[in-house]
């Protein structure tokens, strides 16, 4: 809910024309889609939806119980009978009688009470699994996100390695006419430039599908669709750590664990109250001709049930629910204790990724720099082509895996945003 205030109020009004008109999305337009259109978010909604009707439902509960009935009759013969001076009446052979009564709770056990604060926090209990599903559809959503970008950048690098092909081809034809080399060495070239196409057809294909697939998460047309982006600029892990114990309880996993407790404390109050004595009182208005005269009256009334033989099974099932108020405590001391240690792994997993980045920066700088000195060393005679085409290639291996390293630290680090309650 947050997330979809802070998107929908801030850019919706703005850009929500222009996002139907356009198809390169940036990362933000991406989420702001998805909070709007994706089917499990609608899902999670409509369970919000329904939560509230729940509560509005029970409310209703503090209100009297109206009721009206009403019959109508025709006997063959009198259904009553009385003995007069020798004569005999017959009565009550036909006629119409009905009523209204209203009641009105005045103790119940305490469960119309408990069964709104029920009602209430299961309306709370729901607001924070939509929020974790928000958390968790936009958290996939920049997982693609990246999953793209990161195929786009191996794209950028088959075209830098491909141009530089292309005019290694043009250097080693035109020194085979000139008989300085074998057909050998073109061949060589030929076969890299194949190996090249062949790469290129799987990354297309991959970026492709993961177009798709992103799209139909944000529910939008994947007919040229493209996303933008600036750089793959990176954050200092150092700059995101928190106390994770301190940051436990703004996590919406533990929220909700906090209010599986406490209904369940209401629970047990709520099969308590069912074995308490209920006071009601109420009104009424009744008609009847039964008699062939015309009678209306009105009644008050009030109601005293004591449960007495309900107590034998009733003690039983109090207990149970005790039990069961238990192992909600147990349960959000264990899956706390967890969540701890989530948080640790994302933690070490974002460190080991921005790691892993570093040393993938490195490598690239390496490999072009094992590149340049092949190509003079190529130019002076001094290698062999084998040797440049290799060196070609192991920049190529090292400029994806930066890529990759970069797409797998942004995602690790939204991860552990997430699991620290900060997405």
């Amino acid at each position: 809910m947050k997330k979809r205030n802070l998107y929908l109020g801030c850019l919706l009004i703005s850009i929500s024309g222009a996002i139907q008109a356009q198809s390169s999305f940036t990362l933000e337009q991406c989420k702001e889609l998805t909070l709007k259109n994706n089917y499990e978010i609608r899902k999670s909604e409509l369970q919000l939806k329904g939560a509230e009707q729940s509560r509005k439902e029970a409310f209703t509960n503090y209100f009297p119980v109206v009721s009206a009935t009403g019959t109508a009759m025709n006997a063959s013969a009198g259904t009553m009978n009385m003995e007069m001076m020798g004569t005999t009446l017959s009565l009550m052979k036909n006629g119409v009688l009905g009523g209204v009564t209203a009641t009105q709770p005045v103790f119940a056990g305490g469960n119309i009470v408990n069964g709104n604060k029920l009602a209430k926090v299961g309306v709370e209990a729901q607001r924070y699994q939509l929020d974790l599903s928000e958390d968790e559809i936009l958290l996939q959503t920049e997982q693609s996100y990246y999953q793209i970008v990161s195929l786009q950048e191996k794209l950028r690098t088959l075209d830098q390695l491909d141009a530089m092909l292309q005019h290694l081809r043009r250097d080693v034809e035109n020194s085979f006419k000139a008989g300085l080399i074998t057909q050998n060495d073109v061949l060589k070239v030929k076969l890299k430039q194949n190996e090249l196409a062949s790469n290129r057809l799987s990354v297309e294909n991959g970026l492709d599908i993961t177009k798709k697939l992103l799209c139909q998460h944000m529910g939008t047309d994947p007919s040229g669709f493209s996303i933008t982006y600036d750089s793959l600029w990176m954050e200092s892990p150092a700059n995101l750590l928190v106390n994770h114990a301190e940051v436990l309880s703004a996590r919406n996993e533990y929220k909700l664990l906090d209010k599986n407790v406490e209904a369940n404390n209401l629970q047990l109050k709520i099969k308590q109250g069912e074995f308490l004595p209920k006071v009601a009182v109420g009104a009424g208005y009744m008609y009847h001709n039964l008699t062939d005269v015309n009678t209306d009256f009105g009644v008050v009334f009030a109601t005293v049930s004591i449960p007495i033989s309900a107590w034998w099974g009733g003690s039983h099932a109090i207990k149970k629910q005790k039990i069961n108020q238990q192992v909600a405590m147990n349960d959000r001391q264990n899956k706390s204790e967890q969540l701890l240690i989530q948080m640790q792994q994302a933690l070490n997993d974002m460190e080991e990724s921005y790691k892993q980045v570093k040393l993938a920066e490195e490598a690239v700088a390496e490999a072009t720099e094992n590149l340049r000195l092949n190509e003079d060393y190529y130019k002076a005679g001094t290698v062999t082509l084998t040797d440049l085409l290799d060196a070609q290639s192991f920049l190529q291996q090292t400029r994806d895996r930066y890529t990759e390293s970069i797409t797998v630290y942004r995602f690790k680090r939204s991860n552990y945003l997430q699991v620290t309650g900060r997405y």
